[in-house]
């Protein structure tokens, strides 16, 4: 994992993240993952799996929910047992880059982050206090696995369900199209709601190429 092999790599990671973090960390819940909060509350799921790492469906009130790709909400050192939560590890980053603060702007219109070259190379990023070890998100990065105990979880669940519903997803990743061939396996139902085509539409018992907030929040005449 280049993120290990490279301390340019961690560098220019933790610095977008660093500044990216306050604009993530505020974004708030719309009204699919109230939606979806109301379906739990209301008995008509049991539990949520969603690919994202941004913890919008537990602010949004989802109690049962598993983080199939990690959550951006803590750090992790690749070493030992360490954790510590972002906010946190945004106070550390903070006090130990204080040049950022009177950085120019880095957020780009279109959200995506850009931060000088000689800020990268200057970046401060600080070892696990336990064991020095490179700290890291709690997230699933590309070409990483999704953790076996949680791959079990899901496997689990599904077992004991009724069938599953798609949100929003293309299903590109195995690690989300696994869950549909698990749920076929067991000859469940598998409804889909997304734009465009996803992967598993030829496995779909029902498929609806709309926006999951246009469909979701008509259901029940659904109000924030």
């Amino acid at each position: 994992m280049e993120f290990v092999r490279f301390a340019n790599v961690r560098q220019r990671y933790w610095a977008r993240n660093f500044v990216g973090w306050p604009s993530f960390s505020s974004t708030e819940p719309n009204h699919t993952h109230h939606a979806v909060a109301r379906f739990e509350r209301e008995g008509r799921i049991q539990s949520v799996v969603t690919q994202n790492v941004d913890r919008l469906h537990t602010k949004a009130g989802s109690k049962n929910v598993i983080e199939l790709h990690g959550s951006g909400y803590v750090v992790k050192c690749l070493s030992c047992e360490y954790r510590i939560d972002r906010h946190e590890f945004q106070d550390i980053l903070n006090s130990l880059n204080p040049e950022f603060r009177d950085a120019p702007d880095m957020i780009r219109p279109d959200g995506d982050v850009e931060i000088p070259a000689d800020y990268v190379a200057n970046f401060r990023i600080p070892p696990c206090p336990e064991c020095s070890g490179h700290l890291k998100p709690e997230i699933v990065f590309f070409g990483d696995n999704v953790p076996k105990s949680r791959v079990e979880q899901i496997a689990k669940m599904i077992y004991n369900s009724d069938g599953l519903l798609v949100l929003g997803s293309s299903l590109l990743v195995f690690s989300g199209y696994r869950m549909v061939l698990q749920t076929k396996d067991l000859n469940l139902p598998v409804a889909i709601v997304n734009i465009g085509e996803t992967r598993a539409d030829h496995l779909a018992d029902l498929k609806l190429s709309a926006k999951c907030g246009d469909v979701l929040p008509k259901l029940f005449n659904f109000k924030k």
